[in-house]
């Protein structure tokens, strides 16, 4: 009998320990943005207003050197769920790819220890979700006003602006998910991504605002075929309408999907505001250079009162942590899909390897672990995310993940990481970008355009950070342009890019 007891005390204990040990391992949640520029976030010295993002910022990391492996939507998402480059993940383009849920990701690794999953907002991979106890996703690219959901229950409206939305759910799901559990939460929003409409409370929030252009807005491109032949400049392709709001009537643009799904209330806050700013417009009577200047600033304004509502969400996040008492125990990561042409070469969108859209802002609080107000020059990817979480998580990362833990710069800042980051775009369709794959060793950059582009460029970026000379050519570079194209072809080797490998051997025309 003393015996059983003993046993059965044995079996309590070391129940109790392993519970114990689950509830260690911490939380996380990883809140992702769409085209979310660096130069528009506080924290990186940007010209947003952005306390909630700076607040994580404040109280862990700032990656200034955060890169992604392909600068688009739903491709930079697959990797940060698979650890893998396009190559390798299956997702290389939003136009003709598919992704497949039934791969492996580091949210099935979290499932298979006991975490509760779920991911919240944009996803822009398709419905059929693998990995997750939950979802509730936007289909597609998803809409600002009374946007339609896609979760296990099927499809449904949503009345009201997507950010609260997105965070109410998220906010009902982790009070229904925290308890003994740790739980991965993954919230997608949709904004800053085009066209640009903010919540009704923040029309006109930045209207007055001192925005500068770029010094390099009106880049003329010289020695740079790819980047002259795009069709993302604001002056040429950002829609009056569509993106603007600047439509010749009332009716025009209640017949655009954006507004014709929006309530009475809605609509007329947006009548009340944008139709005198179309009058003076008009009566400005614009064209040319003035036009473009005209179209950059109401491009920025938009942008920057849509992202008001999300970082105010990214608040109430923050505030729920602190309430129930998850915050030590908890990882959080802010970043976005990638970055975003704030006006810089006259452009919006993303897509190149230049600075401005092939980095990503990255801040990345976890209290115990990261010390608070930290900066780090380490450079990492956004494959690195997955297997970094899973170190944390204390599981061992899948032999095929690509991406590298940056556990090491969290505890030690000043650690460097990646020596190279190499970057390979697919896409050879909307907005013309020209496909491409290169290599930077934050020095220099070296990049290789094909299909609709073929051609070379190199870029020092100590000399020239804009990016704005092609120095391919330039025979005072001649070993740099050796020494970085062995550097690219030991990346495309160490990543198996079978395509880029091809590509690369093939001799130019």
């Amino acid at each position: 009998m003393k015996n059983r007891k003993a046993f059965v005390w044995l079996i309590i204990q070391l129940l109790i320990g392993t519970y114990g040990m689950a509830q260690k391992k911490p939380n996380v949640v990883i809140i992702i943005s769409d085209d979310h520029a660096y130069q528009a976030i506080g924290a990186y010295g940007g010209f947003g207003h952005t306390p909630n993002i700076d607040r994580i910022a404040h109280e862990g990391i700032v990656f200034n050197r955060a890169y992604v492996n392909n600068s688009i939507c739903g491709p930079a998402r697959a990797t940060l769920l698979t650890g893998k480059y396009s190559h390798k993940n299956g997702f290389k383009d939003n136009e003709t790819s598919n992704f497949d849920f039934s791969q492996n990701s580091f949210v099935k690794e979290l499932q298979r220890v006991g975490y509760r999953t779920a991911w919240i907002g944009k996803i822009h991979l398709g419905h059929a979700l693998q990995g997750f106890d939950y979802y509730d996703i936007l289909p597609g690219q998803g809409h600002y006003f009374n946007p339609d959901f896609i979760s296990s229950s099927g499809r449904s409206r949503a009345e009201g602006y997507v950010s609260d939305i997105v965070t109410d759910k998220a906010i009902s799901w982790l009070d229904s998910a925290a308890g003994e559990r740790p739980f991965c939460l993954v919230i997608g929003h949709k904004a800053t991504h085009r066209t640009w409409m903010p919540d009704l409370q923040d029309l006109g929030k930045h209207d007055q605002d001192q925005l500068e252009r770029p010094a390099t807005f009106a880049d003329e491109y010289a020695g740079r075929e790819a980047a002259r032949v795009q069709e993302m400049s604001i002056e040429k392709d950002l829609r009056m309408g569509y993106d603007l709001k600047m439509f010749e009537s009332v009716e025009a643009m209640m017949q655009d999907g954006n507004f014709s799904r929006m309530n009475e209330t809605q609509k007329k806050a947006y009548v009340d505001y944008y139709r005198p700013i179309y009058n003076a417009y008009r009566h400005k009577n614009l064209s040319g250079r003035a036009l473009a200047e005209w179209k950059f600033r109401r491009y920025m304004i938009d942008y920057l009162n849509t992202a008001e509502s999300m970082d105010r969400n990214i608040g109430r996040v923050l505030d729920y942590l602190d309430e129930k008492e998850l915050t030590d125990n908890t990882l959080v990561i802010y970043l976005s899909d990638q970055g975003f042409y704030m006006g810089e070469h006259g452009w919006f969108d993303k897509r190149f390897m230049y600075e401005e859209s092939f980095r990503t802002p990255l801040v990345v609080r976890m209290p115990g672990t990261i010390r608070a107000g930290a900066h780090t020059e380490a450079q990492v990817v956004n494959a690195d995310i997955a297997p970094t979480i899973l170190e944390l998580a204390g599981v061992q990362a899948p032999a095929d993940m690509q991406g590298k833990s940056f556990v090491p710069v969290l505890r030690h800042p000043k650690s460097t990481h990646r020596p190279h980051i190499y970057y390979h775009y697919y896409e050879n369709g909307e907005h013309a970008v020209s496909p491409h794959f290169g290599v930077s060793d934050g020095r220099y950059k070296l990049i290789r355009f094909y299909t609709r582009v073929h051609g070379w460029e190199l870029y020092d970026l100590k000399s020239d950070p804009q990016e704005l000379k092609n120095v391919y050519h330039d025979r005072n570079y001649k070993k740099t342009v050796d020494m970085m194209k062995r550097k690219l072809a030991d990346e495309i080797a160490h990543f198996d890019d079978q395509e880029a490998r091809l590509i690369m051997d093939q001799p130019m025309d």
